[in-house]
């Protein structure tokens, strides 16, 4: 049986307009599938809903369309996508419309059953995570383009392998081979190179990255490429890199499958094309993670600038001098960045900045009164006052918390483009996730001289966030690099690296096929993106500070 060729055309809400007509022009495709949704887009959407009912949906999903859903149509690729957020079903409607417009005949499906929000009060939405097998079930009944809401990212493309392939629901060394393939799809370029640790290497190559696609067999291995003449380029680094975002431990958890990433093996095929082989699937867990977003209160911000001699005292003035007006805030969080360098040639790099972020559920609290406060300051502190922009009258903020349903909760349903509904069952067999046993360390590089240098020189990282956690995934390019990297990036060297972890519960994943590490640290991003805990609130730059980091490495690796 020849391939399944399944592309993406983008990775997040925002992502590139032209991904959609690119991939569809740039070569052969079967299925082109689009990501559109994460923790902060449902939010996005809850309030876009809160607005609107009709809302709820991807809007740019169908202004791509209306020029590309000929194309699609003329080439015979189908597509399937989440941009159906709150309102799968609105956004298929829209799709007919635009169909019956255009004068094309395509059949579009849309799958429901994801939204819990009436069952928890006081979320802006509740929404579960359902497998693939609505869209499969679409797929096979002819949909031409199939919109879900909340599915896992993987799913949209374990949805059309099992349609495409006749996959069953036990089949789980092929599902999840499609998992990994669907996981290295879902964030578009960074596949191809975008967000690369090594991106220096071939900057060049890097100015528009291609999106990606997989070949999937139907054994569950996959080849992972781009069109022909694309920018960017795939190798086991940049897979491996998008592999290891946003996961946890060995055991990567769907609702269909769970794969086990520490079976994964990747291997060049030849010039961007990576082989994925390998994968061993298990049962899924008994429960579906529920993404439940609630408004958290109000949040505002005010940064002050201080600039060139006695930056401590200054800060220090200015936390003194606005203490009784932070006295009933819920929260106030002061973050002294020094930016400043002595004798500096411009006055900009003379200065540093101080943040104060502030939260309560009353948005006066937040709003005037901290506003009002801060600004009588401008001619009453320190010398050379002034702040990057006032403060405002205080925003609100989300706030996200996953809980978990058994698979019966849901009602999973296909909605054909004739209004007929086909009901999804959920799986006869789960088993409750744990954690494997760690597999053995390799043998230690002898001993030999160090040299004090960052990380990054011989270490890839890529991080980002699940909730109020962060994973910090760290690779290496060589096993003898590997054997080194094991015995010494241990969770206390990485507490000690990393200072804003020191008291945190930090959880070390080991990797070997993968020559990497894993590491999940609990409650640094409190309580999600939404709530802009931290300066970088979803951890995508954790793993380049953590490269940025000084120990002592071999120099036999360097």
């Amino acid at each position: 049986m020849n391939p399944l060729r399944i592309g993406n055309a983008s990775g997040f809400y925002g992502d590139r307009f032209d991904a959609l007509r690119e991939m569809l022009t740039g070569g052969e495709l079967d299925v082109l599938t689009g990501d559109y949704l994460a923790e902060l887009t449902m939010l996005i959407l809850g309030r876009d809903r809160l607005k609107d009912p009709g809302a709820g949906y991807a809007r740019t999903f169908l202004r791509q369309l209306e020029e590309s859903l000929g194309l699609a149509h003329e080439r015979g690729v189908r597509i399937v996508t989440n941009a159906g957020g709150l309102n799968p079903a609105g956004l298929a409607t829209r799709i007919r419309e635009l169909a019956d417009r255009l004068g094309l005949d395509t059949r579009v499906a849309h799958v429901e059953g994801d939204d819990l929000t009436a069952r928890h009060p006081g979320s802006l939405a509740a929404h579960a995570y359902l497998g693939g097998f609505g869209i499969a079930a679409a797929l096979r009944e002819g949909a031409d383009v199939v919109v879900t809401g909340r599915v896992t990212d993987a799913a949209l493309v374990t949805g059309p392998a099992a349609a495409h392939f006749g996959w069953g629901p036990g089949e789980y060394d092929r599902l999840a081979g499609a998992v990994v393939a669907g996981h290295v799809l879902e964030c578009g370029t960074q596949a191809t190179g975008g967000n690369y640790a090594f991106f220096a290497d071939r900057a060049d190559d890097l100015r528009r990255p291609g999106f990606p696609l997989a070949e999937l067999h139907e054994d569950g291995t996959a080849v992972i490429t781009k069109h022909p003449g694309t920018g960017g380029f795939v190798d086991v680094g940049t897979v491996t890199a998008q592999l290891l975002y946003e996961t946890q431990g060995a055991r990567y958890a769907g609702p269909d499958v769970t794969a086990r990433l520490d079976t994964v093996r990747l291997t060049q095929d030849g010039p961007d094309r990576v082989r994925i082989s390998g994968v061993r699937g298990e049962a899924p867990p008994p429960t579906l993670k529920v993404g439940r977003n609630r408004l958290g209160g109000f949040r505002n911000e005010v940064v002050f600038v201080l600039t060139g001699l006695d930056i401590e005292a200054k800060a220090t003035l200015v936390r003194e001098q606005l203490s009784p007006a932070l006295a009933k805030v819920a929260h106030a969080d002061w973050d002294l960045v020094r930016t400043d360098r002595p004798d500096a040639p411009t006055e900009e790099t003379a200065s540093a900045l101080l943040r104060l972020v502030v939260r309560d559920a009353d948005q006066e609290s937040v709003g005037r009164a901290l506003s009002g406060a801060a600004v009588e300051l401008a001619l009453a502190s320190y010398p050379g006052f002034h702040v990057l922009a006032p403060p405002g009258k205080g925003s609100p903020y989300g706030v996200f918390e996953d809980v978990y349903v058994p698979h019966g909760a849901v009602d999973h349903v296909a909605v054909l483009h004739d209004g007929r509904r086909i009901p999804v069952a959920p799986p006869q067999e789960t088993a409750v996730l744990d954690d494997p046993p760690a597999p053995p360390r390799p043998e230690p590089l002898p001993e030999g001289p160090t040299r004090r240098a960052p990380l990054g020189l011989v270490a890839g990282a890529r991080s980002g966030d699940k909730g109020g956690n962060a994973n910090i995934g760290v690779w290496v390019r060589t096993d003898e690099a590997w054997r080194w990297l094991a015995h010494t990036l241990t969770v206390d060297l990485l507490r000690e690296l990393l200072p804003e972890t020191a008291e945190l519960t930090v959880t070390r994943h080991d990797l070997p096929h993968l020559r990497a590490l894993n590491f999940v640290v609990e409650g640094i991003l409190g309580e999600g993106v939404a709530a802009q805990h931290r300066f970088d609130p979803q951890a995508k730059a954790l793993g380049e500070w953590l490269r940025s980091r000084h120990l002592d490495i071999p120099e036999a690796l360097l």
